[in-house]
């Protein structure tokens, strides 16, 4: 089966902006950052999908994903997840840095895990290990994955319709500067995004 978000992307629509994030949040890697983003460029590139809906839907994969996820850490103990996590790629070390934000940032890291790869896919998997209550676990979840799906379900939109605007009007120049645009763009939420990562978390 083809997992490439694009086929995913243009075979399964909503689904696909919903199950990626899902997915991914329950602990196991999956590009559901990659599938929102497209598929807000895909809805303003083809005008197939609606922007509010790609949002609504990687929000709704992106929350019930995180309760998942949370709900599988309560019923694991640490020994367990500390021998078996680095088959998914959750390291020792990894497990370390994570439980550590977690101690320093206290309900406001359930918000801002939803903005790094690494907290994303794991954080809620370790809050629950963790035992984090609940009662603080899911408004700040609800909150981190609403802000997550509409920061980025913009961007991707926003680059969708450069993308759109350039590739229809003027031609090879007009599209050559809308792509070197959205790759300052990228580059910049990848730059800060790292930048807050080490601030987060430390070297």
């Amino acid at each position: 089966m083809n997992f490439s978000p694009d086929h995913l992307l243009q075979t399964y629509g909503y689904v696909a902006v919903l199950a990626g994030p899902l997915v991914e949040s329950t602990g196991v890697p999956f590009p559901g950052e990659t599938l929102l983003i497209l598929g807000a460029a895909y809805s303003a590139d083809t005008g197939r999908l609606s922007l509010p809906l790609v949002i609504f839907c990687a929000f709704a994969g992106a929350v019930l994903g995180d309760n998942l996820g949370y709900g599988v850490g309560r019923l694991l103990d640490r020994e367990l997840v500390a021998r078996w996590g680095a088959r998914v790629g959750l390291t020792a070390r990894r497990q370390q840095l994570i439980q550590r934000f977690f101690e320093r940032r206290g309900p406001l890291a359930v918000v801002v895990a939803r903005f790094i790869a690494l907290l994303r896919t794991f954080g809620a998997l370790l809050a629950g290990v963790g035992e984090m209550p609940y009662r603080l676990f899911l408004p700040f979840n609800i909150l981190g994955g609403a802000a997550w799906a509409t920061a980025y379900g913009l961007l991707g939109f926003e680059l969708g319709h450069a993308y759109q605007q350039a590739s229809g009007a003027v031609g090879a120049a007009t599209l050559a500067l809308a792509v070197a645009a959205a790759v300052l763009i990228l580059g910049g939420v990848v730059f800060f995004r790292r930048r807050l990562e080490r601030w987060l978390l430390g070297e």
